[in-house]
């Protein structure tokens, strides 16, 4: 609305109302009546029309002060109104002093003691209405992100959907508008829906349900507008008009904003079973083998048993007891994995020749790794291939963990039929339940001095690590008296013992401390001397006692590794082990390159199909892919 203003005086001629009636002084006949409707549209006890009202309440960004000529404000609205009326209060300062002081009938214009107090009054009320809704609005954000930091704390990152500021999608924030208000259109048309049909309008939930079906076909699986149908400005359009409509017939705050929860809720519940899911198939994925490397295992077992028995031997024997030299365990059922890490030591060492392997397979591999290292032999270095049946003196009356795996308790928790392990339940133990935890071979590395009785040192190497430099170096690393060397893994909070450990069982709270530094398997050099020394094996088979029914820890090496070896640890240089390339996505490239091992400990194998690409050439590399038995079971890079 529009006010003519032809004097600046206009604004500080008193008016007020008395008993509903406008009294006025010398308003300029050409104001119009549109002022003085407004004007008498006031009660009484709002007060006389002055600029301490005009102040307190800011008229509307839709009037204007026009008929100001040379002056910087022409044309300005009234957005500032307290500047505007600060001005006219100085210009005008001195005729309402006039006025007060000569005329008597402008006497009734001054506020009475009792109208004073009322808006004092007025006042405090209003002030403490706003405190109570700053106040509950502030209670509310504080539960809100309370309620989000804890929700944030159950999930866990989702590395591979890692959000960047940087990515080329999200140089633009206008960049997919078209696609973000389809949804967004999508959403609100769902919500009017459900409240046309609760409010019995069926043509008009039938008009949102037919708009509904024609943006869901004009979206498809767009995820940027280019992708998005022809058809799609049209649809918006006629979308835009429905919701135009619905919004004028059912619009409910209240009712709306449950909709809108409801659905957030629902929303919320999804992203969960998504994500069990997606835990349950990771885990599916990690644990078994690929077509190709069966095929390896297989075309190798068959050529093996053909072989005559003075064929199957490999050379070299005396220097598997030969304490002077170098000697590795590697421990696995991975033929192309296992050959990866000899390879890769061999390559990077400087005296081949001195350098001993220690493979050890259970009975299904065993004919396949001794043939691809007969077929492949590691240069100069000796490698020898047990099979981990034929350790007689490895059985159940000596062996707790073996006991509990085959006890009847065990078989039901990894073989009852009704476990929760299928795509719809998800199964957030899935991880313990992989097959690795049931091979003896996981837990050989307790039994070291058992195996190899006759060496002083051993280099334990797990059959997912690729060898980057010479390794002879750690042998002559002091442990200090410690048996196990190896590269520990805590930060500031992760990977300390609270993570592996069950602190609220009293066997644990009194021996140990919930903040010690884990460490990492996968590169560890054992004192063997001191590990007889110390009974090492003992230790482990007494808390593995205690752990029968899973009350210490979970199922797996690492937990009974760290109260094993607690106390017992002499951490090594991290550049001699950098971990987490089967997981990790952000670990920095020259820190890999410049490390002696590098681990792809996780989900993400470099044998298997979801392995990280940027990761993988580390370990491809170290194959032959020319090699007649990998050509023909398909392996490629």
């Amino acid at each position: 609305m529009t006010l003519p203003l032809t004097s600046k005086l206009s604004l500080a001629i008193p008016l007020r109302l008395q008993s509903n009636k406008l009294y006025q002084n010398d308003i300029p006949t050409g104001s119009g009546r549109q002022v003085i409707d407004t004007i008498t549209a006031n009660t009484d006890d709002l007060g006389p029309w002055s600029l301490d009202f005009v102040r307190k309440n800011h008229i509307s960004s839709s009037w204007k002060v026009v008929g100001l000529e040379n002056s910087d404000e022409s044309n300005s609205t009234f957005s500032e109104p307290n500047q505007i009326v600060a001005d006219f209060e100085r210009e005008t300062s001195h005729v309402k002093q006039e006025n007060v002081a000569t005329d008597d009938d402008h006497s009734q214009f001054l506020d009475t003691p009792a109208k004073l107090a009322r808006r004092k009054l007025r006042e405090k009320r209003r002030e403490k209405r706003a405190a109570e809704l700053v106040q509950r609005d502030d209670e509310a954000t504080a539960k809100l992100e309370n309620a989000a930091i804890e929700h944030s704390k159950a999930v866990d990152s989702a590395v591979l959907g890692k959000y960047n500021i940087w990515r080329r999608e999200n140089e633009n924030e206008n960049s997919d508008s078209t696609v973000r208000l389809i949804r967004d259109q999508m959403i609100m048309a769902r919500v009017y829906s459900s409240i046309a049909k609760m409010k019995n309008e069926l043509d008009l939930y039938q008009e949102l349900l037919t708009r509904l079906k024609e943006s869901q076909r004009a979206l498809g699986d767009a995820n940027a507008d280019a992708n998005l149908h022809h058809s799609a400005p049209e649809r918006i359009k006629a979308m835009g008009q429905v919701l135009s409509k619905a919004r004028e017939q059912l619009y409910d705050c209240k009712l709306v904003t449950r909709k809108l929860r409801a659905m957030l809720q629902s929303a919320d519940e999804q992203v969960r079973s998504l994500k069990k899911q997606s835990t349950f198939l990771s885990q599916l994925a990690a644990k078994t083998i690929p077509d190709g490397i069966h095929c390896l295992s297989m075309r190798l077992t068959i050529d093996y048993y053909l072989l005559p028995p003075k064929k199957r031997k490999f050379p070299k024997n005396e220097n598997l007891e030969n304490s002077s030299l170098y000697h590795y365990a590697v421990f696995s059922d991975n033929v192309l994995a296992a050959s990866v890490v000899v390879n890769s030591t061999i390559i990077n060492a400087k005296e081949p020749g001195k350098h001993v392997f220690h493979l050890v397979t259970d009975k299904l591999n065993f004919g396949a790794m001794n043939m691809w290292f007969l077929l492949n032999p590691p240069g100069k270095a000796t490698i020898h291939v047990e099979n981990v049946d034929e350790f007689k003196w490895l059985n159940s009356s000596y062996c707790p963990v073996l006991r509990q795996l085959e006890s009847a308790a065990m078989k039901e928790y990894y073989f009852k039929a009704d476990h929760p392990t299928s795509l719809s339940a998800g199964s957030s133990n899935m991880k313990y339940r992989n097959p690795k935890y049931l091979s003896m071979l996981n837990h050989l590395r307790f039994y070291l001095p058992q195996v190899y009785p006759k060496l002083d040192k051993i280099l334990f190497l797990d059959d997912d690590i690729v060898v980057q430099k010479d390794l002879t170096g750690l042998w002559s690393v002091d442990l200090h008296g410690k048996v196990n060397g190896a590269v520990e893994t805590c930060g500031a909070s992760f990977h300390r013992f609270d993570k592996y450990l069950n602190f609220s069982n009293p066997h644990i709270a009194k021996n140990f401390d919930p903040n010690a530094c884990g460490w990492a398997y996968g590169m560890n050099m054992f004192d063997l001397k001191e590990w007889k020394k110390k009974d090492i094996t003992g230790i482990y088979h007494r808390w593995q006692n205690m752990n029968e029914n899973r009350v210490l820890w979970k199922l797996g090496t690492l937990p009974p590794g760290l109260i094993t070896f607690y106390g017992l640890t002499h951490p090594l240089d991290k550049s001699w082990h950098v971990l987490g390339l089967g997981y990790n996505p952000s670990i920095d490239r020259a820190e890999i390159e410049n490390a002696a091992v590098i681990h792809y400990n996780g989900n993400m194998k470099p044998w298997l199909e979801l392995a990280m690409t940027k990761y993988r050439s580390y370990w491809t590399k170290y194959i032959k892919y020319d090699h007649p038995y990998i050509r023909n079971c398909n392996l490629s890079e």
